[in-house]
């Protein structure tokens, strides 16, 4: 099986980048079910790279069907220690243009219909998520955006919706209340399942469109955001590219061992059969017989 250090989840097409070498497509089984598609595995100046299209190629999954908790847990079982996610978002700030990056700092949940959880079946843990994206790796792929040349912001919220339909003006005046500076719909629950993981985690928002607050612009569909998108790529593999290249041997962040306080259940009352599907989470906090 291929290794990977880090681990870019976005469109198809990120993995066709200059320098890329020893590439291979790895179908992924998990305990949580298959991933999203088939995983491409190489090596990016020396450094072990997978790139996972989230919505599968062709883009055949809804942001609710994306199976997260397998796409994070291959990853995990590819020695994975970092993901960049890229991610479409609507802007709720004047000041953040489409066609603007923005690297976010904070979320907001309104999805309810995903398993946002490795955990539950009798093993229960309850992960630290104050700061939810690894302040690490954002400030690193913040520096490698700007290096790149395009306009990127640093720190912001965005409020994850459920999907599929965009919001309505309402919705989006009232996250525009809150404070909320970009929507999208798939940050979360891979924010949430990466810290479980303890994987770091950041996130590459390209800004499409105003959502449909702005009278001044036409609202958000679907053709806007696939347009954008297309304009952005090139720049995306690049912003990869120099991130791979700046990556630390080792982490200085907290989230390697966010599992350290968070396992509540005693490892002799969990179930044998969950004990198993989560060894590769938990393991190493269980006393060895």
């Amino acid at each position: 099986m291929p290794q990977a250090k880090i681990a870019v989840i976005g469109g198809s097409g990120l993995y066709d980048i200059e320098g890329m070498k020893d590439i291979e497509e790895v179908d992924m089984l998990t305990p949580f079910g298959v991933t999203s598609d088939k995983i491409v595995v190489g090596k990016l100046g020396g450094v072990g790279v997978a790139f996972l299209p989230r919505h599968g190629r062709g883009h055949r999954l809804l942001p609710t069907e994306v199976p997260y908790q397998a796409n994070i847990y291959a990853l995990k079982s590819l020695g994975v220690e970092r993901i960049i996610g890229i991610n479409s978002v609507g802007s709720l700030n004047e000041a953040f243009q489409p066609n603007d990056l923005l690297i976010p700092d904070q979320l907001i949940d309104r999805t309810r219909l995903r398993a946002n959880t490795f955990f539950g079946e009798g093993i229960v843990a309850h992960i630290p998520f104050g700061e939810p994206f690894c302040p690490s790796l954002s400030q690193l792929v913040y520096q490698s955006a700007k290096d790149s040349g395009a306009t990127v912001h640093k720190g912001g919220t965005c409020v994850v919706m459920e999907g599929p339909a965009f919001s309505t003006r309402a919705e989006s005046m009232l996250y525009r209340s809150w404070g909320v500076d970009v929507i999208g719909m798939t940050a979360l629950p891979e924010a949430k399942l990466a810290r479980e993981a303890e994987i770091c985690y950041a996130v590459i928002a390209c800004i499409t469109d105003y959502d449909c607050w702005h009278r001044g612009h036409d609202a958000v569909t679907a053709e806007m955001i696939i347009s954008r998108l297309r304009q952005n790529i090139d720049t995306a593999k690049q912003i990869i590219k120099l991130a791979v290249g700046r990556v630390a041997e080792k982490r200085d962040c907290d989230c390697a061992t966010a599992l350290s306080t968070a396992i509540v259940t005693a490892p002799d009352v969990m179930p044998a059969a969950q004990k198993k599907k989560l060894d590769l989470l938990i393991g190493k906090y269980l006393e060895k017989d």
